[in-house]
C-alpha cells in the first residue's frame, strides 16, 4: 500500500454511509426497547427507515410492516421485513466502502453470480421455532430478555442441530442466547452492545425463512494456491481458520483473491496453540500453513471467493514467501463481490501490503504512517495460537494484513510482519505454529500446561465406552 492510497482510504467516508447507519441505530433502538409498545422515538425512526427505503423495491413492504408495528401488531412477517431493511442497509454501506477502498487501491472486484432464486420450501418446525422465539425477543426488547425467554431458545436450536440444513441458524441462534443469558439483566449494562444483537437478531431472522436457495455445489477450481495468512475466529465453544489466499488457475486466467474455512468444535479450556489440534483433520493445509507452501488444489468447489476445503484434493506445492507473493500478485488479483445475506461493513477482509511505514506506539494502541497518513492496527486481533505481538508488529518494516472497517474507520489487522529483532531479520505469520509450536519457550509452557486436547478426548472415549 502506498501513501497515496492510504490517503485516499481514509480522507473522507462514503456519501450516504453516516445516514444509513443511523437508520440502523434507530431500529436498533427500537428493538432494545422492545415493540410491544412503540413509543414516539422509536415511531419517528421506523417511520424515517420506512421513508429512506420508499422508493425501494422493499418500499411498500417496509411502510407496512412499520405502519402495523407502530398500531400494535407485530408479526413474524413485519419483523421478518424490517430484517430485510436492515441487512439492505448495512449491505449498501459495505458497497459504499468496498467501492472507495477499490477506487483507492485499483483493485478489481467482479460482481456476484447469484445461484439460482430462493424458492418457496415447506414450513420446517425447526424455522418455524425460530422465527417464533425471535418474535418474542423483538417485542421483549434487549432490556425486557429475562432467564426463562433466554431458555426458551433450547427448544428451537434442539430442533435445528437436528436438521443438516439448519444447523447454521442453529449455532447462531445458540450464540446469541448465551450472549444474552450472560448479560441478564441487561438494564445493568452501562453499554448495551445493540449494533451486535441487532445483527445477530435480524441474520437469524433471514436464516430462519421458509425459502432456501436452489442446491449450489459450487464452480470446481483447479490451479496453484498461494497463502497470505490466517484470520482465527475464536470462540469458548468454536474455533475457525480462515485462510486468505490467491488462486492462480490453472487454466491461465487472471489471479483470483480467494479464502478457505475450516473449523471445530472446541471448550473454553481449550486455547493458544492447543486450539490446532482439533484440526487434525486438515494436515495438508496445516502443514502447508506451518511450513509456508503453496498448494496445488484439483477441482476444489468455490462459491464466490469462497473456497470449500478439502484436504484430499490438496498437495503440497513450493515453499511462498507471502511478503512476495503479494507485492507480485496483489495488484492484479481479482476480487469477488460477496452473496446479498453476506454483506455488511464488518465482514469486510481485504488482504493488503504495508512496506516503508513508521510505527507509532501510545501505550495499547499501535498505528503505522505512511509520509504523514496513518492507520490504526488492530492488535486486539493477534491470535493466541501464533506467534504475532504487539512487539513484532511495533517492530515491522513490512506487515500483511487485512484492511478493516470498525466503529468508523479503517483498521489493519496484521496476518504476518517482518522485523528487525536484535539486529535480526524476523518473519512472524499467524499460522507458523499450526502444525506445532516452534518457539522454545511457548512449547516448554504449553508440556508444562499439560494436552489439554489429548486430556478431553481420552475422558470422552471413556465416557462412550460405557
Amino acid at each position: 500500500m502506498l501513501a497515496t492510497q492510504l490517503a485516499a482510504l481514509t480522507g473522507t467516508a462514503p456519501t450516504g454511509l453516516a445516514d444509513a447507519l443511523d437508520l440502523v441505530a434507530g431500529l436498533d433502538a427500537a428493538l432494545t426497547r422492545g415493540l410491544a409498545r412503540v413509543g414516539e422515538e422509536d415511531a419517528a425512526a421506523l417511520a424515517a427507515l420506512a421513508a429512506a427505503l420508499a422508493t425501494t423495491p422493499l418500499g411498500d413492504a417496509v411502510t407496512e410492516a412499520v405502519g402495523k408495528i407502530v398500531a400494535g401488531s407485530v408479526t413474524e412477517e413485519h419483523l421478518a421485513v424490517l430484517a430485510g431493511a436492515r441487512a439492505a442497509l448495512l449491505g449498501a454501506g459495505q458497497d459504499a466502502l468496498l467501492g472507495q477502498f477499490d477506487a483507492a487501491l485499483g483493485r478489481s472486484r467482479s460482481p456476484w453470480t447469484p445461484a439460482s432464486p430462493a424458492i418457496p420450501a415447506e414450513t420446517a418446525p425447526p424455522r418455524a421455532g425460530a422465527r417464533a422465539w425471535l418474535h418474542e425477543v423483538a417485542v421483549a426488547g434487549w432490556l425486557g430478555v429475562d432467564h426463562e425467554l433466554v431458555a426458551a431458545a433450547g427448544t428451537p436450536v434442539e430442533a435445528a442441530l437436528a436438521v443438516p440444513a439448519s444447523r447454521r441458524l442453529a449455532v447462531l441462534l445458540d450464540g446469541f442466547a448465551a450472549e444474552l443469558r450472560a448479560c441478564v439483566p441487561v438494564a445493568a449494562l452501562p453499554q448495551p452492545p445493540v449494533r451486535r444483537w441487532g445483527d445477530l437478531w435480524a441474520r437469524a431472522m433471514l436464516l430462519a425463512q421458509d425459502a432456501t436457495p436452489a442446491a449450489d455445489a459450487g464452480e470446481p477450481v483447479s490451479g496453484r494456491l498461494l497463502p497470505l495468512g490466517v484470520d482465527v475466529h475464536e470462540h469458548a465453544t468454536a474455533v475457525q481458520v480462515q485462510v486468505h489466499a490467491i488462486l492462480e488457475p490453472a487454466d491461465g486466467g487472471p489471479p483470483r483473491l480467494v479464502r478457505t474455512a475450516v473449523g471445530a468444535a472446541k471448550v473454553d479450556t481449550i486455547v493458544g496453540p492447543a486450539v490446532w489440534r482439533l484440526l487434525g483433520a486438515y494436515p495438508v493445509l496445516r502443514q502447508a500453513l506451518a511450513q509456508r507452501r503453496g498448494l496445488t488444489v484439483t477441482d476444489l468447489p468455490a462459491r464466490g471467493a469462497d473456497l470449500l476445503w478439502r484436504d484430499d484434493r490438496a498437495r503440497p506445492d513450493e515453499p511462498v514467501d507471502p511478503f512476495a507473493a503479494a507485492r507480485v500478485l496483489l495488484p492484479s488479483a481479482v476480487a469477488v463481490a460477496g452473496a446479498p445475506l453476506d454483506r455488511h461493513p464488518a465482514v469486510i477482509a481485504e488482504p493488503v501490503l504495508v512496506e516503508g511505514h513508521t510505527v507509532h506506539v501510545d501505550g495499547d494502541e499501535v498505528s503505522l504512517a505512511l509520509d504523514g497518513h496513518r492507520i490504526e492496527v488492530a492488535v486486539d486481533r493477534l491470535p493466541a495460537c501464533g506467534p504475532l505481538t504487539p512487539a513484532l508488529v511495533a517492530a515491522s518494516t513490512a506487515c500483511l494484513g487485512l484492511l478493516r472497517w470498525d466503529g468508523g474507520r479503517w483498521l489493519l489487522q496484521p496476518l504476518g510482519v517482518r522485523a528487525t529483532v536484535k539486529r535480526k531479520p524476523v518473519d512472524a505469520h499467524a499460522g507458523d505454529w499450526a502444525d506445532g509450536v516452534t518457539d522454545a519457550r511457548v512449547a516448554k509452557a504449553e508440556a508444562k500446561a499439560g494436552d489439554a486436547v489429548a486430556v478431553l478426548t481420552e475422558r470422552a472415549g471413556r465416557l462412550l465406552r460405557r
